[in-house]
């Protein structure tokens, strides 16, 4: 039901179009961004988890023509348009998301400076942070980065600027009523009730999760205070959601109304997952470690800001998903200049056995994102067992 509602079940019946990013991204109800580039950055590699093959600008194309937006959800996020208000009303009324916290304290040290950067952009049109000369350096937090970007990102928290398109996926920062303007469905006027805002993201994270436990659904959009089995039982009644009971859970479960049909087929084990695919660190699979301990008995934890010497399994080790498993992670670089997609290492979880079909869907995986990449060429260094890189084919080094 979850990997179904993720898009993750199946491999995609045909070659990706690029209104499948925008769909991709309604399906799950957000994309998280981040700019880590080992292999793809995240958002990109979210996407080939599910489409395959395709097309990294179609994801910059549809921002700039209005098909998806940027703002906080999860953490940053690219969100369907239809959603952006609800997103817009939630986090105006909460105020206590760190980055709004942060802006508005940012907003009362340099008002002067902020207001007379929005003036300039209000006057000149999208403006990146590289058009805000500066020759001294940026200052400590934040990153690092310059006042004019902290200033930028701050207005974008509380909802002033939003992104209008990216270039080489630098922001290009606009006024958000000039944006919305241009969008082919501008969100209609007036502020949403706040209650009414929280049972439509808890709805939502139900429907992207295809099943859900209720202490899963704070996490997805970052809901407070925590979602309970008596906050959801109006929904129940009203037939929004419905109530089921899962073989070894200890909890109730929900699923959407819209996947009737799916809990229907997984009822009678109809479902059957066939994908194998790598997956990004910030992937929703696995971006909640509790869940996706709950429901693969999988232990995640990204290294990348872990210290080198403490890592286990390297610096930026993708989940590897086959046929509705979570089996293992791999760490990969790719030289694109090379042409050379760089296994570092690949470890299985403890007690999957390594059978022909594992060996072929995984092998298939690493040859489709290496494609994808640019980067034909696999170097696999290191494997546990290592009687996996063996099988794979592939140039063992170490």
């Amino acid at each position: 039901m979850h990997l179904a509602a993720q898009g993750l079940l199946r491999r995609a019946p045909r070659k990706a179009r690029k209104a499948d990013v925008a769909s991709a991204i309604a399906r799950m109800g957000m994309l998280q961004i981040d700019t880590i580039n080992v292999v793809a950055r995240s958002p990109y590699m979210t996407l080939f988890s599910r489409l395959g093959t395709y097309r990294n600008e179609w994801l910059d194309e549809s921002l700039a023509e209005g098909l998806v937006a940027e703002c906080w959800a999860h953490e940053a996020c690219f969100v369907p348009v239809a959603q952006y208000r609800y997103h817009r009303d939630y986090r105006a009324g909460r105020a206590g998301h760190w980055a709004h916290k942060m802006a508005e304290r940012t907003h009362a040290e340099a008002r002067a400076d902020m207001d007379a950067l929005l003036e300039r952009i209000r006057e000149e049109g999208p403006l990146r942070a590289a058009d805000f000369e500066r020759d001294t350096p940026g200052t400590k937090g934040w990153w690092g980065w310059k006042p004019e970007k902290r200033w930028l990102e701050a207005w974008f928290a509380l909802g002033r600027l939003m992104v209008a398109r990216r270039e080489r996926f630098q922001r290009v920062y606009d006024l958000a009523e000039r944006v919305t303007g241009r969008w082919p469905e501008p969100p209609p006027p007036g502020a949403l009730d706040e209650a009414a805002v929280r049972r439509y993201f808890i709805v939502e994270s139900v429907r992207a999760l295809g099943i859900a436990k209720a202490r899963w659904i704070a996490d997805y959009f970052r809901l407070r205070p925590r979602v309970t089995d008596e906050e959801l039982e109006p929904l129940v009644a009203e037939g929004r959601l419905v109530e089921v009971s899962v073989d070894g859970w200890d909890a109730p479960a929900y699923a959407h109304r819209d996947h009737a049909a799916l809990l229907a087929e997984a009822a009678r084990n109809g479902l059957r997952a066939t994908r194998t695919t790598l997956l990004s660190p910030f992937d929703p699979v696995v971006w909640d470690r509790a869940r996706a301990l709950d429901l693969f008995g999988f232990e995640y934890t990204i290294e990348c800001y872990t210290p080198a010497a403490k890592r286990k399994y390297g610096y930026y080790a993708l989940p590897i998903l086959h046929r509705g498993r979570l089996v293992g992670r791999l760490d990969a670089k790719a030289h694109r200049q090379a042409e050379l997609f760089q296994v570092l290492g690949i470890w299985l979880e403890e007690g999957v056995a390594v059978t022909p079909a594992l060996v072929e869907g995984i092998a298939g995986a690493i040859d489709e994102c290496a494609a994808w990449h640019g980067t034909p060429r696999v170097a696999i260094e290191r494997s546990q067992p290592r009687e996996l890189a063996r099988l794979v084919g592939k140039a063992v080094t170490a």
